[in-house]
């Protein structure tokens, strides 16, 4: 795939063809009406002004014809599409409907990870149970939201005072915790309770309210693996003063943590987490193949990969499924597609809302479109595992976990299932972190020079300088961030988290 893209923008760097059997292009910069094009055998004349990102037809389409991109459909053709004209929301609608019918397919060749990356290293924390941090840090965890101020009062007032001891004090600041039922607040408290035995958090300070439904006493036993020392309790209505009780709960943990260090670590130890927000449509020719290269190369070592946003997978679930690693895995990923289509058929909505605003002002038209420049984060690793929302990675390789698209929603599954680092990719632009350390790349080398506050590596030189000059590089920054160097998220003091509420509110 990516040596036909070189040789093409070699050729000509106006557009990009991902597949020989394309039947549109990306302009890779304004295209004027009257620009001839030559792709691979194909000679076309613009008819019409193409903005950058945006897709034009190397052919005539009929009325209801399938329109590809990546190899594979990515809508229908809602009018006659001429050759040299824009192809967007205007002239194509999407194929997706409901839940479909899969079949396991054991035999099938997969393909093979090399493992020339094993030897690389980072400088991580090694745990008592076994796991790698990339940072030290104390997270502050609210029961309920009634008192997410107070957690953030605790952490303002802790983060400069212990800043040359620990790497900081975070607030997990969020509004739920009371007012639910059954399994959405079974839901919230398992997500709590994954935050808090996140490797990255050495040392933890639950703070209760008291009368709150998430009882502080049935959150505990959820927390299986966090050592007792490691743990402080504040009960709000009991304490007379709660902040200073809340700080002194810090200073004691972080006296525990005095001792933890960095120590050489093989990239095996690593559990990255895969997001993209605010993509475009160069998002699937740069940042995610190049995570996708990532995964492999971690994946090849030993280590651990995420992938969520279940809904932005929709008309590209195939290319996943054609590498379940058994049927188990094969069959989880089925049931986790279709229950989502049926979430949002169950709340009478179409499973196709999506893409966003601004996606279809980056140049994605449909949400199979969007959903094949996503899954290209994956790779080609092998589906080792399924979990659900708020359960925490328990198998090395390439695991889906169950999570909206929503931003802030799947970085949060990301950190609470135990990512490490979480590789977010963008074309639009986004600030948002999560408390993991969140490494921002830019698909496109005009947003990463616009909002360099933002973006930590452009993988615009995709293109350009091909992917495995890149990779090596993006590889390289990749490590050092694992040993402690700050993202732009962390210096900005970004870390929120969101958790997806499904339930009636009392």
């Amino acid at each position: 795939m990516f040596e036909e893209k070189k040789k093409e923008t070699q050729a000509l760097p106006l557009v990009h063809r991902v597949d020989l059997d394309d039947s549109v292009a990306v302009a890779l910069s304004p295209l004027p009406k009257g620009t001839e094009l030559v792709v691979g055998s194909i000679r076309v004349t613009v008819q019409e002004p193409i903005e950058p990102y945006h897709k034009v037809a190397l052919r005539d389409h009929a009325l209801g014809q399938l329109v590809t991109r990546f190899g594979a459909p990515i809508g229908r053709a809602i009018q006659p599409i001429f050759a040299g004209t824009h192809v967007h929301v205007h002239n194509v609608e999407t194929c997706l409907s409901g839940p479909k019918t899969y079949s396991f397919q054991p035999n099938q060749p997969r393909p093979q990870l090399g493992s020339e990356h094993v030897k690389e290293t980072f400088m991580g924390y090694l745990r008592q149970d076994g796991r790698v941090a990339t940072r030290n840090e104390i997270w502050v965890v609210p029961t309920v939201g009634c008192v997410a101020n107070i957690c953030e009062q605790i952490a303002l007032k802790c983060r400069t005072k212990f800043a040359e001891r620990i790497d900081t004090v975070r607030a997990m600041t969020h509004p739920l915790g009371c007012s639910q039922l059954g399994d959405d607040l079974g839901s919230t408290r398992r997500v709590l309770a994954s935050l808090a035995c996140h490797p990255n958090a050495g040392g933890v300070v639950f703070v209760a309210l008291g009368c709150e439904s998430n009882q502080i006493d049935a959150l505990l036993p959820e927390t299986q693996g966090l050592l007792p020392e490691r743990v402080r309790v504040i009960r709000a209505q009991v304490e007379e003063h709660e902040i200073d009780a809340g700080v002194r709960a810090v200073e004691e943990l972080v006296e525990v943590m005095d001792g933890d260090h960095r120590e050489p670590r093989p990239v095996s130890d690593l559990v990255i987490g895969l997001k993209c927000g605010g993509s475009d449509a160069l998002s699937g020719l740069t940042a995610n193949p190049l995570l996708g290269t990532i995964t492999n190369r971690v994946a090849s070592a030993g280590g651990t990969v995420l992938l969520t946003e279940i809904p932005e997978i929709f008309g590209a679930e195939h290319l996943l499924l054609q590498r379940a690693a058994n049927r188990e895995a094969f069959d989880a990923l089925v049931n986790l597609v279709n229950g989502f289509k049926e979430y949002f058929i169950e709340h009478k909505q179409p499973v196709h809302e999506n893409p966003s605003p601004g996606n279809i002002a980056g140049g994605i038209t449909t949400l199979e479109e969007k959903s094949l420049g996503a899954v290209q984060k994956a790779g080609t690793a092998p589906v080792m595992d399924v979990i659900g929302y708020g359960q925490r990675v328990r198998k090395s390789g390439l695991t889906l976990l169950e999570a909206p698209g929503n931003d802030a929603v799947s970085g949060t599954a990301l950190t609470a299932a135990g990512a490490t680092l979480v590789l977010f990719t963008t074309g639009r632009g986004t600030p948002l972190g999560f408390p993991a350390p969140t490494v921002k790349i830019a698909s496109n080398s005009s947003l990463a020079q616009r909002k360099r506050a933002w973006i930590d590596y452009d993988a615009g030189g995709v293109l350009s300088d091909g992917m495995g000059t890149v990779a090596d590089d993006f590889m390289a920054k990749l490590l050092a961030l694992a040993s402690g160097q700050p993202t732009c998220s962390e210096v900005n003091g970004e870390g929120s988290i969101a958790i997806w509420k499904r339930g009636v509110t009392l």
